[in-house]
C-alpha cells in the first residue's frame, strides 16, 4: 500500500507556524513597548537613549541560533524546537517581573537565547517530513502564520498601553502563549531523515564543516546575504519612517509602531504567497526575484515621498512589506541546500546571522550620515544591501524539488 502524503495541515506544520508565531510576538513586543517599559522603570529619556539593550537580546539571539542549531543536528529536530519554546516563554514571563535595567538586559539576553532556535528547528522538521512537492508551501504557511505575531503584538499593546504597566501584561501573554503551545507537542515525530542518522557514527552538528569548503562556505554566505533588504527595510526606513517623513515633509506625523504593525501585516501576506509562485514556476529562485524586485519598487517610492499624506508612507510600509515576505523562502532554500548532518546548523544560524546583519546595516547608514545628510544616506545604504543581495541571489543554485535524504561529506 503506498504512504499517504502528510497533510499541508499536519500537526508539525501547525506547531512551527504557532511557535513562530509566539517567536515574532515577543521579539517585536520588545521593540513596541522599549521605550514606555524603560520609563516605567524611572529611566529617562536620555537614558534610554543609551541603554543597548536591543544589542544584548540581537547578541544573544546570534549566540543561541550556534547553539540550537548545532543542539539541532546532534540531539534532534523536536527537542531543539520545545527546547527553545520553554526558553523564550520562561524568558518573556521573567520580562514582567523585571525593575531595573541591568535585570532587563539579562532578560532579553537569555530571551533571545530561546527566540533563536525556534523557526530553524520548524523549518528544518517541516522541510524533512514533507514530500518535495509541498515543502515550500508548508514552510511558507509556518512563516506567514508566524509573522502575523508581530501584529497580534501591536494590538496587545494597543489594548494595555493606558496602563503604565501594561507592557507586564503583554509579556505575560506572550509566556502563556508559548506554555499553551507546548501542549500540542505529543503526536508531533521526529524527522524520518534524521532518525536515520541520529545512532549512526555520522559527523553531526559540526559548525566547522561550513568553513572547511570552499563551495559550502559560499553557499551559507549567500544564503544569509539574500536577506539583506529584509532588515534594511525594517530595521532602518521602516523603524525611523518618522524621521525620513519629517526630512520630506510628509503631511501628518507619522508612527514607526503602525508601519511596522502593516508592514508585518503585508510580510505574512507574501510570505505564504511565495509558496504558492514558487509551486507555480517550479523555482525558488525566480520566486525571490520576483519578491527581491517588488521590494526595490517599495524602497524607490519610500524615496519619493516629498510632501506626502501618512496614509501614503503606511502604503508604501505594506508594499516594502510585502515585497520583503521572502522570509520562509529564504530559510527552506538554505535549508535544501545543505545535507541531514547540518541542516539544521544551517537552517538555524542562517535566520539569526541575517537579524544580526542589521547591525552591520545600521552601523552603514549611521556612517554616512554626517557626509551625506540622513535622507542621502538611507538611499545609498538601499543600493549597497540590494546589489549585495542581487549577486548572492543570482550565484545561489536552486533548490526547488531537491532531495534533501543525503549527508555533507567532510
Amino acid at each position: 500500500m503506498q504512504k499517504k502524503s502528510p497533510s499541508l495541515f499536519n500537526l508539525a506544520v501547525i506547531v512551527g507556524a504557532l511557535g513562530y508565531f509566539v517567536d515574532v510576538y515577543d521579539l517585536l513586543l520588545f521593540s513596541i513597548v522599549r521605550i514606555p517599559s524603560l520609563k516605567s522603570l524611572g529611566i529617562s529619556q536620555e537614558e534610554i537613549d543609551k541603554t543597548d539593550i536591543l544589542n544584548i537580546q540581537m547578541i544573544g539571539l546570534l549566540i543561541g541560533g550556534i547553539i540550537w542549531g548545532i543542539l539541532g543536528d546532534k540531539k534532534g529536530r523536536l527537542r531543539v524546537l520545545f527546547a527553545s519554546i520553554i526558553l523564550y516563554s520562561l524568558g518573556s514571563i521573567a520580562n514582567g517581573f523585571v525593575h531595573t535595567v541591568g535585570q532587563y538586559a539579562v532578560v532579553r539576553f537569555i530571551t533571545g537565547l530561546g527566540l533563536a532556535g525556534e523557526l530553524g528547528a520548524g523549518i528544518t522538521l517541516v522541510s524533512e517530513i514533507m514530500p518535495r512537492e509541498k515543502r515550500g508551501l508548508a514552510t511558507s504557511l509556518v512563516a506567514g502564520i508566524g509573522l502575523s505575531g508581530a501584529v497580534f503584538a501591536y494590538f496587545i499593546n494597543v489594548a494595555f498601553r493606558s496602563n503604565p504597566e501594561g507592557w507586564r501584561t503583554c509579556y505575560f501573554i506572550g509566556g502563556g502563549l508559548g506554555f499553551l503551545l507546548l501542549l500540542l507537542r505529543v503526536g508531533i515525530l521526529e524527522s524520518g531523515m534524521y532518525k536515520s542518522i541520529e545512532q549512526s557514527a555520522v559527523r553531526k552538528g559540526d559548525f566547522h564543516l561550513l568553513f572547511t569548503n570552499g563551495r559550502r562556505l559560499k553557499k551559507y554566505l549567500t544564503a544569509i546575504l539574500i536577506a539583506l533588504p529584509n532588515w534594511y527595510v525594517i530595521g532602518i526606513l521602516i523603524t525611523f519612517s518618522n524621521k525620513f517623513a519629517s526630512i520630506m515633509k510628509v503631511q501628518d506625523p507619522v508612527d514607526p509602531g503602525k508601519g511596522i504593525m502593516v508592514a508585518y501585516a503585508a510580510i505574512s501576506i507574501g510570505d505564504v504567497l511565495i509558496g504558492f509562485i514558487s509551486q507555480w514556476v517550479k523555482s525558488r529562485k525566480i520566486s525571490l526575484w520576483i519578491f527581491h524586485i517588488i521590494a526595490v519598487i517599495g524602497v524607490i517610492w519610500f524615496f519619493l515621498l516629498q510632501g506626502a499624506t501618512s496614509t501614503t508612507v503606511y502604503w508604501v510600509c505594506v508594499v516594502l512589506g510585502f515585497g520583503t515576505g521572502f522570509w520562509a523562502m529564504f530559510v527552506t532554500m538554505a535549508a535544501e541546500q545543505f545535507g541531514t548532518n547540518i541542516r539544521a546548523t544551517v537552517a538555524t544560524t542562517v535566520p539569526n546571522m541575517a537579524r544580526g546583519s542589521l547591525a552591520l546595516v545600521a552601523l552603514l547608514f549611521k556612517s554616512l550620515i554626517p557626509s551625506q545628510g540622513y535622507f542621502k544616506a538611507g538611499w545609498i545604504t538601499g543600493i549597497i544591501v540590494f546589489a549585495i543581495a542581487f549577486v548572492s541571489l543570482a550565484i545561489t543554485e536552486e533548490t526547488y524539488g531537491k532531495e534533501l535524504n543525503y549527508i555533507e561529506p567532510l
